[in-house]
């Protein structure tokens, strides 16, 4: 098992940034995939951005250029840097894990708001 922790979520304006985080436990060893979903009201969930042990990094193209995804091993913690963010942006985001006996795991989610 992983757990997943988020933090960072919040209310910004147009054009700010925000910096989330994502702290794994558990079975750290055991994750090839880690990244980060969004879901907005009313649509489907989605993926924003990864990093895949064996194929790197992978971003929605709605997001390239604006997010950065990063990974501190020694702290099994992801980031995800959102700069420029839109109002389209505005979502519930959660940080997923995949493991290498391709489990998924899910965090509880922390909503990011971008006002007009």
């Amino acid at each position: 098992q992983v757990q997943l922790v988020e933090s960072g979520g919040g209310l910004v304006q147009a054009g700010g940034s925000l910096r989330l985080s994502c702290a794994a436990s558990g079975r750290t060893l055991s994750i090839r995939v880690i990244g980060w979903y969004r879901q907005a009201p009313g649509k489907q969930r989605e993926l924003v951005a990864n990093i895949d042990s064996f194929t790197g990094i992978k971003y929605a193209d709605s997001v390239k250029g604006r997010f950065t995804i990063s990974r501190d091993y020694a702290k099994n913690t992801v980031y995800l840097q959102m700069n420029t963010l839109k109002p389209e942006d505005t979502a519930v985001y959660y940080c997923n894990v995949v493991s290498t006996r391709l489990d998924n795991f899910w965090g509880q989610g922390t909503q990011v708001t971008v006002s007009s």
